[in-house]
């Protein structure tokens, strides 16, 4: 199964744009951003587990990332409440259930092999930084070698400059409307833009999104994408 898996294309998915479908567990749901593979798969999805619903238990061959949307995602470790950001390494096994209900947003075998840091954030109770314009605040959630992933808020009526996207950059747009020259992206929608693609983003709203920016480079290149060096904003 391939899905949105040309990486050097960008891609929105707005949250109408799709379909929830059944996984092989009952109360297990699933929208596929991008997947390479099939049950066992390279994937970014939104997964939305009913009450009571659990999944089997499995190990994570490449690693696991996820951010619970709502709700509470519960495993052996522990419960994760809405807003609770997990990195679970390469090698690690947990069985994941919902007593309540949940959705999280989840990403599998991304990790590299290097990255081998369990990392649980809430970050409901966490402290934002001030971002590097007016109106930013950041959140930082994770650091590997070119990787980065935080939460961003972005005050109403506030613009970043123009910048490239050296090793590309993911959004998933959390509460608000995130804009840019190429259109208005509500809450639910999910962005992935190429290595040295580039954008001037605002929000005359607000808006909090999650976003990860520079684990992209070696995928846009495969795929075609040119492989000169820039700075990255």
């Amino acid at each position: 199964m391939r899905i949105n898996a040309d990486f050097s294309q960008r891609v929105v998915m707005r949250p109408g744009d799709m379909q929830w479908i059944p996984s092989p567990m009952a109360g297990v749901e699933r929208k596929m951003l991008d997947r390479i593979g099939d049950e066992v798969a390279r994937a970014t999805s939104l997964v939305r587990y009913a009450q009571g619903s659990r999944f089997s238990g499995h190990l994570h061959g490449g690693g696991e990332e996820f951010l619970v949307l709502d709700g509470v995602f519960s495993d052996e470790l522990g419960d994760y409440r809405t807003g609770t950001y997990v990195r679970n390494p390469i090698g690690s096994r947990h069985t994941p259930y919902s007593d309540h209900g949940c959705t999280i947003f989840v990403k599998l075998h991304q990790f590299d092999p290097g990255d081998t840091a369990r990392v649980v954030v809430d970050t409901a109770a966490a402290s934002f930084l001030p971002g590097v314009a007016p109106g930013l605040s950041v959140l930082p959630l994770h650091e590997f070698g070119t990787e980065h992933v935080a939460l961003v808020r972005w005050a109403a009526g506030t613009h970043f400059t123009e910048h490239a996207h050296w090793g590309g950059e993911e959004i998933l747009v959390l509460d608000g409307t995130f804009q840019d020259e190429h259109g208005d992206y509500p809450a639910g929608t999910w962005i992935r833009s190429p290595h040295l693609s580039r954008h001037n983003p605002f929000s005359d709203e607000g808006c909090l999104i999650y976003v990860k920016t520079g684990h992209l480079g070696a995928l846009s290149r495969e795929a075609g994408v040119g492989t000169a060096p820039a700075l990255r904003a």
